[in-house]
């Protein structure tokens, strides 16, 4: 039998929005016996590793924080990098979390004992066990390096945005950005005057809309400080104004104002007719995530940058040849190249009752009930799982939304003595039926585009494809006959 190691009630694998919203939601509940196991020696998730140049959200600061813990201290309606993760320390340290912590631990797999009737973890630092486990490493936390044909001969530095290598000094170098996704239009203006030249490798170009970033002076945290209720109602009202893009992105042809706005911004920023023609999509807006910047196109624009749209073939020691065999020769290469939304390195290593992985179980394609739980998976709740993603909006929200279900299975669970609880099958793909119906002639399935949304089967089990408010009606509560409630065994081995 497998060793026990630490026994905990709960156990949380990350610390970032997810693991610390789960985590401070226990505490609330009286629930104490937990631990958030996490890889690296700070809290923060993709706020801890996304350190690159340029890097803030595209959500406004407002919406996105914990609806619990409004931060009156933002000073950018969108805010950068460094004070979303300043807020995540703070809401870890004044609500108590710091010490269930476990840094250090990165989780190599998990399995279900059904004899025991608890998780099995295997970690860098030792075996642990649980009754509940709870999986909130984030959905946009794996880097994805596309395999590119003598990549491992390249003698200068390649790295990913997510993982910037801070030791190396840009000045003056040529660079090529291969991607041009949310994080590749922050980093190349922030890094286009040091460079002495800039390739970026465009595969599609994205739709740009601009960004109405501006200043929070002292004036305003003093106000927010003292008048609480002013914050919210403009948490409130910011919410109202993204959730109305749902229209469009329901009816592809109510995108045409986004795309005319831009458009115009488009033919604004870049005068040269030629770039401005490789920087035009041929798909719908909204198909692929709407990005906000207004001076990715300028950067675009400067005499030292170069958009190739030609396809890599190759990458020689010192240099990047296209398909035309044009050869770019380059000190550093950046990987804009996004993440692993739908296949989590972790899916495959977490085991269900019948031993199979996630993986396995989903068979390219990933399905949960209410985005949270899994058949065959006892007491396993996803933050951030199937469908639960977001094109317009923030996530937080969902997060939370998904907290309260997980809270609302462990009062069941105490309530009813069972020592687990499971979705029945057709609970299951009732959800995802459901999911699959409504998604059906969105722009993100019909906007003519290949998205990271769509997973290897074609299938969008990344987006939520309707209002955020219906998905927290849907899966705040728990409705006890959609769930398999498991009695315990008369002698459960430990």
């Amino acid at each position: 039998m497998a060793e026990a190691g630490t026994r905990v009630r709960v156990a949380i694998v990350g610390s970032g929005f997810g693991g610390l919203g789960a985590a401070i939601r226990l505490k609330q509940e009286g629930i104490t016996d937990f631990v958030l196991l996490e890889p690296a020696r700070d809290v923060g998730g993709t706020w801890r590793d996304n350190t690159y140049p340029g890097c803030e959200c595209d959500v406004q600061s407002h919406l996105y924080s914990f609806s619990f813990e409004p931060n009156p201290e933002w000073t950018r309606s969108f805010s950068p990098q460094p004070e979303i993760q300043a807020y995540l320390q703070r809401v870890a340290k004044e609500f108590g979390i710091l010490p269930h912590v476990r840094f250090g631990h990165e989780v190599r797999g998990a399995a279900w004992d059904d004899a025991a009737q608890l998780w099995r973890i295997d970690t860098t630092q030792g075996p642990y066990s649980t009754r509940v486990l709870v999986m909130a490493p984030g959905a946009l936390s794996d880097p994805l390096v596309p395999d590119i044909p003598g990549l491992d001969r390249f003698e200068g530095r390649a790295f990913h945005s997510a993982r910037w290598d801070h030791s190396f000094d840009l000045g003056g170098k040529r660079v090529a950005v291969i991607g041009t996704g949310a994080s590749a239009i922050q980093l190349v203006p922030a890094i286009q005057p040091r460079v002495e030249k800039l390739f970026v490798f465009q595969r599609t170009p994205p739709w740009i809309l601009p960004r109405t970033q501006r200043r929070v002076g002292e004036r305003t945290h003093r106000v927010y400080r003292r008048f609480p209720a002013l914050q919210r109602g403009m948490r409130g009202m910011i919410y109202l104004a993204r959730e109305a893009f749902v229209l469009g992105f329901r009816r592809p042809r109510a995108m045409r104002l986004a795309e005319k706005i831009a458009r115009r911004h488009l033919a604004k920023s870049i005068a040269d007719p030629a770039l401005r023609a490789k920087l035009t999509p041929a798909w719908t807006i909204g198909c692929k995530r709407i990005l906000l910047s207004n001076d990715y196109y300028p950067a675009l624009a400067r005499p030292n940058v170069e958009v190739v749209t030609d396809r890599i073939s190759a990458i020689h020691p010192h240099s990047i040849v296209t398909a035309n065999g044009a050869e770019c020769e380059v000190d550093a290469i950046v990987f804009g190249t996004g993440f692993l939304p739908t296949d989590p390195p972790l899916a495959h290593a977490i085991r269900g009752r019948d031993g199979r992985a996630l993986t396995e179980v989903w068979a390219g394609s990933p399905k949960a009930h209410v985005g949270t739980t899994v058949v065959g998976f006892p007491n396993l709740f996803l933050l951030m799982g199937p469908n639960t993603g977001l094109g317009h909006t923030s996530v937080v929200y969902m997060i939370e939304a998904q907290v309260e279900h997980m809270i609302a299975a462990m009062r069941h669970l105490e309530r009813t003595g069972a020592a687990a609880l499971e979705p029945r099958p057709e609970a299951q793909a009732a959800f995802v039926d459901a999911v699959d119906r409504r998604m059906a002639g969105t722009v993100w399935t019909a906007g003519g585009c290949r998205s990271w949304y769509l997973d290897g089967t074609g299938r969008n089990s990344a987006l939520w494809p309707d209002f955020t408010w219906r998905f927290r009606r849907r899966v705040a509560t728990l409705d006890p006959a959609e769930y398999v409630a498991i009695p315990p065994r008369a002698a459960a081995a430990e």
